[in-house]
């Protein structure tokens, strides 16, 4: 894939998961304001933008494109590992190697590969499992699935640990969130 192509699909994804939670935020804030007098629907009104303009900010500045953490389950997609039956293959990231490398110990038979990021996919737990959050702006937070959105392609979680603990995201993509070994 080309750097051009590949940057081009990185600010399609920071938009859509941008608007997903614009949406989210806009929705849910409608609803909760129903019920109060103008002045504080100005004053929260602010105070939203402010929140929501602080996340952009996050978001961009913790959206990168590599992905990989050690610990997390990945799906080997490469087609040049077909013949050896590692396609579609689970397994652990035991080690990153220059950010986009990683080492992985497969699930099924323990052997160690050495594969890009490029070849490999996130693995979503089942509702109620552990995920780390790998890109965006929450990157490095360990969480816990709650929902699932198939016509979104997104996930509902809720951060488990740090500072931002009980934090629930609404609309964070798949590809932005992996299973926990």
């Amino acid at each position: 894939m080309s750097l051009g192509k590949k940057n081009a699909e990185m600010i399609e994804k920071r938009e859509s998961s941008r608007l997903l939670f614009d949406e989210e935020e806009t929705n849910s804030g409608k609803r909760k304001r129903e019920g109060e007098n103008s002045n504080s629907t100005k004053n929260g009104s602010v105070l939203d933008e402010m929140m929501r303009e602080e996340e952009r900010l996050k978001e961009r500045s913790n959206r990168k494109d590599y992905w990989l953490f050690e610990g997390i389950i990945v799906k080997v997609m490469s087609k040049g590992l077909m013949g050896k039956g590692y396609y579609k293959q689970k397994g652990v990231v035991r080690k990153v190697i220059d950010r986009y490398l990683a080492e992985i110990e497969m699930l099924e038979n323990k052997h160690l590969l050495r594969v890009d990021q490029e070849e490999l996919e996130t693995v979503l737990p089942q509702i109620g499992g552990l995920v780390k959050i790998v890109n965006g702006a929450y990157r490095g937070e360990n969480a816990k699935l709650v929902a699932i959105d198939t016509d979104k392609f997104c996930a509902k979680v809720v951060v488990e640990k740090g500072i931002y603990d009980g934090r629930v995201l609404k609309a964070v993509e798949y590809e932005d969130i992996c299973k926990l070994a």
